[in-house]
């Protein structure tokens, strides 16, 4: 697959850091942009991302992306974490920067975009912002990680939400059929 991993300035690099991991065991097409704020928080986080051979990795303020344009095809898009401004910015199409312009791209040509928020309580601005990415053709996956696996430690809670990204993406996770073999049929 041809993907695109955003991340933003809310906290939870793990999640961007396990699902480069996750990603690492597949043969797939990786690019990379963190806005200024996700790499000062990833600093303060967990150092620095462990980047995967073969990743490409991108400026937030340039343009000269394949994926900053309809006509290069891609698989999907993660922005993860995904700060709530992002999503209003995405929300309005604002295009201001490599991960703005990138989103609107995947909305209008109708190609998977996942937005993963991690940031909580809610305002009414936040919900609707999430209902037009939403109505958009958007995904909005919060990060709200699950305990049905009984995850031992932070790398195996962040997983049950790198899980349902990786599902989203229609990738396979070999772990996560343990988990969904063991979580309720309610969810």
């Amino acid at each position: 697959m041809r993907l695109v991993l955003t991340a933003t300035g809310a906290s939870g690099s793990i999640y961007l850091q396990r699902l480069l991991h996750h990603l690492e065991q597949g043969n797939h097409e990786i690019h990379l942009v963190l806005s200024p704020y996700a790499k000062q928080v990833i600093h303060e986080e967990i150092g620095a991302l462990k980047l995967p051979a073969g990743v490409i990795e991108h400026s937030e303020k340039s343009m000269n992306a394949p994926f900053a344009s309809g006509s290069a095809l891609f698989d999907g898009m993660v922005v993860m974490p995904c700060s709530m401004g992002t999503v209003g910015r995405i929300a309005a199409g604002t295009s201001e920067n490599l991960i703005l312009r990138a989103a609107d791209v995947f909305l209008k040509e109708r190609r998977k975009l996942i937005l993963v928020p991690r940031e909580t309580p809610w305002n009414l601005i936040h919900a609707r912002n999430i209902v037009t990415v939403t109505e958009a053709g958007g995904i909005i996956l919060p990060a709200s990680p699950s305990f049905y696996s009984h995850p031992k430690n932070f790398d195996e809670l962040a997983d049950t939400v790198v899980w349902r990204v990786l599902d989203m993406l229609g990738i396979h996770a070999p772990n996560a059929c343990r988990w969904r073999e063991e979580s309720p049929a309610s969810e």
